[in-house]
């Protein structure tokens, strides 16, 4: 199946590792160019040459809000255009009610939510018909997440934004999906199950819990997101699609 990718530019943010790198990768494997984003430069520009030629690594940080007009910038200059962006951001600090401090609220705020609707913002406004916006957000859309409290908190909220943004962009033709991964094997999903101090018996419980009895790969990932963000969606908009080997308990 053509996925009509083939020179189409995309963003991708927190694209060095992990579920954004996975997607930035299947775009390129399927003949589109990206820019990729993380915080560390380094960690960046290793992602993008791991990629090859057709991608671009660029240091930039969600919560800066120099960031979403650089990025457009950076797309239009290298490539000439921009199809589409990726809004994917690091999961923020775990912890119940009790733990988590302000600061860490502010933080994650900044970061999650209003850098994320930055982001949006900025590529609404430049791009055309047959455009796309796509946002990483996570199962706690739809079910709460024992021990993550902040994304309880900011999850949904951004699921309403987008939703609200694809009823307000679909007359111009611009689509908007949000991605919500559940148990896929990335280093921040092994970091939660270690919280428990026996990571493996954590995720054997969890793997118990999934249908198909076993977490998701980031590749697995990234060929579903790749799909959304590509012509091959054409009439998707306005929908939280769960990547979670079955788990949520509801259609």
């Amino acid at each position: 199946m053509d996925l009509g990718l083939k020179d189409r530019v995309y963003i991708v943010t927190g694209a060095s590792r992990g579920l954004g790198n996975a997607t930035a990768r299947a775009l390129t494997e399927d003949g589109a160019r990206v820019i990729i984003t993380g915080r560390d430069e380094k960690r960046v520009e290793a992602a993008a040459a791991e990629l090859g030629p057709d991608a671009v690594g660029l240091a930039a940080d969600n919560a800066d809000p120099a960031s979403a007009q650089r990025l457009l910038d950076s797309a239009h200059e290298r490539f000439g255009r921009l199809d589409g962006i990726l809004i994917s951001v690091g999961g923020p600090a775990p912890g119940f009610v009790a733990d988590n401090t302000d600061e860490q609220w502010q933080s994650a705020f900044e970061s999650v939510f209003l850098g994320a609707v930055r982001l949006a913002r900025a590529a609404a406004a430049t791009l055309g018909e047959g455009g796309v916006i796509g946002f990483v957000l996570s199962g706690s859309v739809h079910e709460p997440i024992a021990g993550l409290t902040i994304s309880n908190g900011l999850r949904p909220g951004l699921a309403g934004f987008a939703k609200s943004l694809a009823d307000e962009l679909g007359p111009r033709g611009i689509r908007v999906v949000g991605v919500l991964p559940g148990r896929i094997d990335t280093d921040r999903v092994r970091e939660l199950d270690a919280l428990s101090g026996d990571a493996e018996a954590s995720r054997a419980a969890n793997e118990a819990r999934i249908p198909l009895r076993r977490y998701g790969t980031p590749e697995e990932f990234g060929w579903t997101a790749a799909f959304l963000l590509s012509p091959a969606a054409s009439y998707l908009t306005g929908i939280m699609l769960p990547v979670d080997g079955g788990s949520r308990n509801g259609f």
